[in-house]
């Protein structure tokens, strides 16, 4: 595909966005701040109370991995073990109010939507519900917390689409990571897991301050 852009899509901004899902689409973060001193108890890493994981929102996850006590041998463990936990009790994870409509926009103005999150394909499908997924050419999900961009990078080789015609959307520093080392723009949001001013050091091309302002990434 040929970096430059056809006359169908000339006024798109970025003519791919991939999307992450937990904190970006659906709102999880209450859901995995109870979830985390159960997976303490049972894999012998710290817990935490409100206070300490509200200040750790600001900090990469390799520095909220240390303050935890948490092996990074038993990493995939917890993470194995947090997403069934989704899937057996986050029946109370919502997407975000306005998600629906903002995919809806960017699809109607012909935004090719992609997704690539750590969770699982099954919780990510029951999380966005069938008309969403429908909208979604692409899918990557159950990456590795720290392997995203290898998946972003299958994304885009299988959209058959540039790096500058693409963005990814997410909510912590490790997603602006993965898509700075995939080759594409990063556009953080502004509610999700990780703090605004985190992201915004982060230097993302966008910053997201609601839900709404996702259509303004179907627009030059």
């Amino acid at each position: 595909m040929a970096d430059t852009p056809t006359p169908a899509t000339a006024a798109l901004a970025y003519d791919l966005v991939i999307f992450d899902l937990d904190g970006t689409l659906v709102d999880s973060f209450a859901f995995f701040a109870r979830s985390h001193n159960r997976l303490a108890t049972r894999f012998g890493f710290r817990s935490l109370d409100n206070e300490q994981i509200q200040t750790l929102r600001g900090k990469p996850a390799r520095e909220i991995i240390q303050a935890t006590g948490l092996p990074l041998w038993k990493l995939p463990q917890v993470v194995t073990a947090f997403r069934r936990l989704v899937s057996a009790e986050g029946h109370e994870i919502e997407r975000f109010a306005g998600v629906d409509a903002a995919l809806a926009q960017l699809a109607d103005a012909g935004v090719r939507l992609a997704l690539v999150s750590s969770n699982s394909a099954e919780n990510c499908r029951r999380l966005l519900g069938e008309d969403n997924w429908a909208r979604l050419a692409h899918v990557a999900c159950g990456s590795s917390l720290f392997g995203k961009h290898r998946h972003l990078t299958h994304v885009l080789r299988e959209a058959r689409m540039p790096a500058s015609r693409a963005i990814y959307v997410g909510d912590q520093l490790e997603d602006a990571q993965a898509a700075a080392r995939a080759g594409i723009a990063f556009a953080g949001v502004s509610w999700g897991y990780a703090t605004p001013e985190a992201l915004q050091g982060a230097g993302p091309a966008r910053m997201l301050d609601d839900v709404q302002a996702i259509t303004a990434l179907a627009l030059a």
